[in-house]
């Protein structure tokens, strides 16, 4: 019997109107889906595909150990993910061998920043997988601004707001356009990179892209906010253009 094959399903920045048509032609018709999600909650991935899983398929729901209940520094953290990825990946490569496909949901690109990029390197060498890309959060993020990211020679710096703070300065001041992820806590140590950088005062915060509750709002004017795991900052390059 044929190995069943694994996709990474790219589901976008959060608009189901803007998965892929491959994408959404491989989820309409998975007979098993599975998907990221803290212990407790629904998933960001499984809600932006409400509708969309046809009815019979079965759902395979992994939840994470640990998210930010302890730092990521902690070597037990890494220890905790190590396994659950493990474990994951066991499950996942059962359901292939007994000869059926699995779609698994990913938010933005499979490939940029995502927990399916852990699955894809344990499985690739055991079963059939394939990934299927898509826009990623950044994009949705810069787009929702209004005004382009990039012009003529400029650099694009993708940084993490999880980063030192005088790392964190020291690319922002050597960079064109920056777009800073991750930022939950860390919120107020990438403001204060900004400012050392000197680009705050040009700094953009993007809430929820692409998603129902989106909000762009000039990081200076949001002092007082609190923001969400789903917020991207996103500096615009001024370079060369006709």
């Amino acid at each position: 019997m044929s190995a069943g094959t694994i996709y990474g399903l790219g589901l976008g920045p959060g608009d189901p109107d803007l998965m892929t048509v491959r994408a959404d032609r491989l989820l309409r018709g998975a007979k098993h889906v599975a998907f990221f999600r803290k212990a407790g909650r629904k998933g960001q991935a499984r809600q932006i595909v409400n509708g969309m899983i046809p009815e019979g398929a079965t759902e395979h729901p992994m939840e994470y150990p640990v998210t930010t209940e302890i730092p990521f520094t902690d070597p037990a953290y890494n220890r905790m993910l190590a396994e659950f990825y493990e474990d994951s990946t066991a499950h996942l490569r059962d359901i292939a061998a007994a000869g059926e496909d699995v779609v698994v949901l990913c938010e933005g690109d499979p490939f940029f920043y995502g927990s399916f990029m852990h699955l894809y390197m344990r499985l690739v060498d055991q079963v059939p997988v394939e990934v299927v890309p898509a826009i990623t959060g950044m994009s949705a993020a810069w787009t929702a601004t209004g005004s382009p990211i990039t012009w003529g020679d400029d650099v694009l710096t993708v940084l993490m707001g999880t980063l030192g703070e005088e790392d964190l300065a020291s690319r922002m001041a050597m960079t064109d356009a920056i777009v800073v992820m991750k930022i939950g806590r860390n919120i107020d140590k990438v403001r204060r990179a900004l400012r050392t950088a000197g680009r705050y005062e040009q700094a953009w915060l993007i809430e929820f892209a692409a998603m129902p509750n989106q909000r762009v709002q000039r990081l200076a004017e949001a002092e007082d906010a609190v923001t969400p795991y789903f917020s991207i900052i996103v500096v615009h390059g001024q370079g060369r253009r006709p």
